[in-house]
């Protein structure tokens, strides 16, 4: 990872530290680091234990589990102005990590050492305060997509997925593994339910690619469910 020198500037990105005590601004400021981080970098994997928490300033870092049978699920994504519930938890319970997070992007971030933290969550309200709030959030989303993959429909969920995800020209850069993953189920669960939305002319299947022939169709399933 490269490492720049830090700033104070970083700190108006993230709403929930504004009214910070100035001498915990101070230091949390001098003591923490600005990271980059090339796309593609494993930031973090299971059984290692965190060293810092992480406050993106830009970017995207997929959080993800892999299965003892090789199958993936994302579980989240963490963005700018976000940090990491895992690493919070884990951080909190001295803990290693269960999961991984691999930077989706180019990523920068705000690296707090373990140390800091938790003389910070002891002493500062507001830095408590920020650093719960975004912790219950996240684990209120968990809850969601747990009730996804429990209970809803795979051809409403595949549905949604296909026009949440950016289609430049119509069609959509992935693979049905990669869709698997982001819905947490099987590749042949997803590659029956194309075919299927393939024969209904909703779709054209191609290596890497899908093409979205209706996407109107593809609302309406998804507005059903």
């Amino acid at each position: 990872m490269d490492q720049k020198a830090p700033h104070i500037d970083w700190i108006s990105q993230f709403p929930g530290l504004a009214g910070m005590e100035a001498p915990v601004r101070e230091r949390l400021t001098a003591e923490s680091t600005i990271i980059s981080v090339p796309k593609g970098t494993v930031i973090f994997g299971p059984g290692k234990a965190p060293e810092n928490l992480l406050l993106l300033l830009a970017g995207t870092v997929r959080v993800h589990q892999t299965s003892e049978s090789g199958r993936d699920i994302v579980l989240y994504r963490v963005s700018a102005g976000e940090s990491c519930v895992l690493t919070t938890a884990c951080v909190l319970a001295y803990e290693d990590y269960l999961a991984e997070g691999v930077a989706e992007t180019d990523v920068q971030a705000v690296a707090i050492p373990r140390r800091v933290f938790e003389e910070l969550i002891a002493e500062s309200p507001v830095f408590r305060r920020f650093v719960f709030t975004a912790y219950s959030r996240r684990i209120t989303d968990l809850f969601f997509v747990i009730e996804e993959i429990a209970f809803r429909r795979m051809d409403i969920r595949l549905a949604q997925k296909l026009v949440e995800l950016p289609a430049p020209g119509g069609v959509i850069a992935t693979t049905h593994q990669d869709l698997a993953a982001e819905l947490g189920t099987a590749r042949e669960v997803v590659s029956r339910q194309l075919k299927e939305f393939q024969r209904r002319g909703w779709v054209e299947l191609a290596r890497g690619e899908i093409r979205i022939t209706d996407r109107d169709a593809l609302k309406a399933l998804h507005a059903d469910g």
